[in-house]
């Protein structure tokens, strides 16, 4: 057999060699090929360019801006499916249910009027939607669960603990531009969804405070890998919650960017945890969309919110520092604008009167994407602009960002004024009046307050938490710190 298989590879060899003498036989030379080769791959790579910058942009179009389409808008379909009562729920906690009646969104509203249960208002090109949440009525319902069942256990520290300052809540009124860190932290522990009883818990909270190990000058930024690295050996080695989910019922809250870095020693918490943090862009390899969620940046301020009845004589606003590409490009386009001002160091206003006197504040994407300016823009009724692609909004899996603020492509920043004027006088009156609406959910308070930013993120952990229940046995301290 082995001898007939040898003699036929030897005759189709010999046809072969045979054909290509024969000089009536023709076929393309190896030339030829090298000439059509490189060509098809350059023309197959020039479209492939086209259609990447066509689905982020609008450059090629006339007029500005469906905002539906941009890839800037991190509230993407999938996201917006997985909230709604009319599709399979895919998250835990998230169920069909029916439809409330308008006395129960009356007695149950946090803040939203049944007129926005209204259909989507559409001019021309410009759509904006007026529904303040993806579906209100899931929101509500799990709320109420979440509020009545959640369990969350703290690993325990005492006040004589040597990093005490670092694993316990401040024990003052949080401030500054991270503050949203600490707030949570002081809100949960006075919250009713803390445990004693691991045995009872859906999540577990790593306590450590990324901002004030940075400041601790015994670890500091170079050491808070390390810190890190070795907290969870700890907790894995005395008390058994770790290791039977490898981190996966987990979580931490940090609100500086140094975070971003601090779990480089402590894979698991980065691969397996869920991360609360601000720094929240798909473009950085620690953070991961669906499992984690972006913390709200918020500049603490005391009193109620200023008095809006007021005109807005300027377009759009932004200030701060030019530490970025996007920024570069923002300020080489528009510094000399008389409808968009952009503020390079020092104002001579105050940056409250700018925000006031503004129809639209610019949110740009700087050395990092978070920053406070969305909170900034919300608590002065200025309707915010997003210019940064590809990053978790806060609460996007809860708010209709469309129904509050405009998201623009980076590369659209040269279209940035059409696509605001386009945003007709009605339509702005509608963001303006959601913006109103949405910014109790942006504000921290020293003790919880129902729907505010504390609840909030809860809700985002709460629908985060494991759909699986871990066989549960009583808690044996091994170990308490």
């Amino acid at each position: 057999m082995s001898h007939t298989m040898a003699a036929s590879s030897f005759h189709l060899l010999h046809a072969l060699l045979t054909r290509r003498r024969d000089p009536s036989h023709h076929s393309p030379t190896l030339k030829s090929w090298f000439f059509f080769l490189p060509t098809t791959l350059a023309l197959t790579t020039s479209l492939l360019i086209l259609l990447y910058i066509s689905s982020t942009s609008n450059l090629f179009f006339v007029y500005p801006h469906n905002l539906a389409n941009t890839a800037a808008a991190s509230i993407n379909r999938e996201e917006r499916a997985r909230v709604s009562s009319r599709s399979s729920p895919k998250l835990p906690g998230f169920r069909k249910i029916p439809r409330f009646t308008d006395r129960d969104i009356v007695s149950e509203d946090p803040g939203i009027s049944i007129s926005n249960m209204d259909s989507h208002h559409v001019s021309g090109i410009h759509s904006v939607d007026k529904e303040l949440f993806h579906d209100r009525d899931v929101f509500l319902e799990n709320y109420k669960e979440m509020n009545r069942s959640l369990k969350v256990f703290v690993y325990p520290h005492s006040r004589d603990d040597p990093f005490a300052n670092v694993l316990l809540p401040v024990d003052f009124e949080p401030g500054g531009n991270y503050a949203s860190e600490s707030y949570f932290k002081k809100n949960l522990y006075s919250s009713h969804f803390i445990t004693e009883d691991p045995s009872t818990a859906d999540l577990f909270f790593l306590p450590f405070s990324i901002a004030r190990l940075r400041h601790d000058p015994r670890v500091g930024i170079d050491g808070i890998q390390d810190f890190i690295g070795n907290y969870i050996f700890n907790i894995s080695r005395d008390y058994p919650y770790w290791n039977r989910s490898g981190g996966a019922d987990h979580f931490y809250v940090a609100c500086h960017s140094i975070g971003r870095t601090a779990m480089e020693k402590a894979v698991q918490v980065k691969n397996n945890a869920i991360q609360i943090v601000c720094t929240s862009s798909y473009y950085l390899s620690f953070y991961t969309a669906h499992k984690d969620a972006s913390l709200p940046q918020i500049w603490p301020r005391q009193g109620n919110p200023p008095n809006l009845d007021r005109e807005r004589s300027k377009l759009a606003f932004f200030a701060g520092s030019i530490n970025s590409p996007v920024r570069q490009k923002l300020l080489q386009t528009w510094q000399n604008d008389s409808d968009i001002t952009v503020h390079l160091g020092y104002l001579s206003t105050s940056y409250a009167e700018e925000l006031l006197s503004s129809k639209f504040c610019l949110h740009v994407k700087g050395f990092e994407v978070n920053t406070a300016r969305i909170g900034d823009a919300l608590y002065y009724g200025c309707v915010p602009v997003i210019i940064a692609n590809h990053y978790d909004l806060p609460f996007q899996d809860i708010l209709n960002w469309k129904s509050f603020s405009i998201v623009v492509a980076t590369l659209d920043i040269p279209l940035l004024k059409k696509i605001l004027r386009s945003v007709s006088d009605s339509e702005y009156t509608e963001l303006q009046k959601n913006v109103v609406k949405v910014r109790k959910h942006f504000q921290w308070h020293l003790l919880p307050v129902d729907y505010d930013a504390f609840y909030l993120v809860i809700y985002e952990l709460w629908i985060r938490r494991s759909s699986s229940r871990i066989n549960r046995f009583k808690y044996s301290p091994y170990l308490r710190w």
